[in-house]
């Protein structure tokens, strides 16, 4: 997401943007960074440990490797894309990993200009698209790099799939807003795969519940809502019905009210008709049903019959929210709320470790972290951009859980981390 989106929603971002009309704003950014220096340690790894290098301050008994940087050749000839975002690892032939990895890049955005143009781009005049990362297990050695999709808008999170990356629009630009399925086990761009069935709005993140192929999707809005697309039958995971969160008895009712972690509310679904329509429409004809607003709907995953879904913007600080959705679509718990900017700052791209914990990457203007949360709600630093205030994004594990792999966005870093994590 822009700065200008973030900037809305917080009132230490409107005082920072009028302080750097003046020329101020850069010794209070290093304040910031400062004071959101006081995260609480890992209680199992411990505190973090400033990087020499000033990359990426991680815990002691964990060490980092840069993958990629931002305008590097990739195999296909074209330079890696800018502002890298969602991603997700899955198990490659030969002993390897792949990486499929978002690049939140539009007409104007700085980053790179992607591979628009190209006769297999969705839009030729759009620079966003995934590109495909294959490393080895072992040594981490960088195998292949290249595009699988370009020529879509604002790529920013997505989702692991049994058929692949799916990779959702920020955007609601004309002709564009739809997730994509991207193929893993292919070695060049190939032509795009929207799903139109999983609604026309501002795309977040999606989450895939195994056994029923039930799809949760975000709304990146200040008003947005959650939805999920229910197959018709699993065998084809693209027909079927879109649905919105609604509170069981409370209509149009605002969940970034809710500032207790604990609390618990009864949910039922609205069946929604028009899912493709030309204006950005959805999320009101879902709130005239009753549908829940969620704000600003991000970074979404599922585990162990729990959707975690994290509100940027939710909360009383209007920092952020972590909820819980369990997987037949019945209840939403909060599992998580920022009362503190230094302890939790708009927590944007989520997963879960290995050792059972949500793992959320922040996106505000601060020092930005990788925050864990325990079963219990304990937040604690995993992770804190050392290199500048650029969001961490793309955060998730190898299938084998001993590796951990995340973005420095703005910076244009792909990094692997490795080491001694709980078990």
């Amino acid at each position: 997401m822009t700065v200008s989106d973030r900037s809305a929603f917080s009132n230490r971002r409107r005082l920072l943007g009028g302080l750097a009309a003046i020329g101020i704003a850069a010794p209070l950014g290093w304040l910031y960074r400062r004071s959101s220096a006081s995260g609480r340690p890992s209680p199992q790894l411990g505190p973090l440990v400033p990087d020499p290098d000033g990359v990426l301050d991680l815990p002691r008994g964990l060490t980092y490797r840069v993958l990629q940087r931002t305008g590097e050749p990739m195999d296909d000839g074209q330079p890696l894309p800018g502002k890298p975002d969602g991603m997700g690892c899955f198990t490659g032939p030969d002993d390897s990993w792949i990486l499929m990895r978002n690049h939140e890049l539009s007409p104007g955005l700085l980053g790179g200009e992607g591979a628009r143009g190209r006769p297999e781009a969705f839009d030729p005049n759009m620079p966003g698209g995934v590109t495909r990362l294959v490393v080895g297990r072992g040594d981490l050695g960088v195998r292949s790099s290249h595009l699988v999709l370009t020529g879509t808008d604002r790529n920013c999170a997505g989702g692991v799939s049994p058929w692949g990356w799916l990779s959702c629009e920020e955007s609601v630009a004309e002709g564009h807003g739809y997730v994509f399925a991207c193929p893993t086990d292919v070695e060049r761009l190939v032509p795009p795969q929207p799903v139109v069935g999983y609604g026309r709005f501002r795309h977040e993140a999606a989450a895939i519940v195994p056994d029923t192929h039930i799809c949760y999707l975000t709304e990146d809005r200040p008003d947005g809502c959650l939805y999920r697309f229910v197959p018709d039958d699993p065998a084809r995971p693209f027909e079927g019905r879109l649905q919105a969160m609604r509170i069981a008895g409370q209509p149009r009712f605002d969940t970034g009210q809710l500032a207790t972690p604990g609390q618990s509310l009864a949910l039922d679904w609205v069946d929604l008709d028009e899912t493709d329509p030309h204006e950005d429409s959805l999320r009101g004809t879902a709130q005239s049903l009753g549908a829940a607003i969620v704000r600003r709907g991000e970074g979404l995953i599922y585990d162990a019959n729990v959707v975690y879904v994290c509100a940027t913007s939710g909360g009383p600080e209007s920092a952020g929210q972590v909820f819980a959705v369990v997987a037949d679509g019945g209840r939403l718990k909060l599992l998580a709320v920022s009362t503190d900017e230094a302890t939790l700052d708009h927590p944007d791209n989520v997963c879960v470790a290995p050792w059972g914990d949500v793992i959320v990457a922040e996106d505000g203007l601060g020092s930005n972290a990788l925050r864990g949360i325990t079963p219990d709600g304990a937040i604690y630093d995993l992770a804190r951009n050392a290199l500048s205030n650029s969001e961490l994004t793309g955060v998730c594990f190898s299938p084998a859980g001993d590796i951990m792999f995340v973005n420095l966005q703005h910076d244009g870093l792909t990094l692997a981390i490795v080491g001694d994590f709980p078990t």
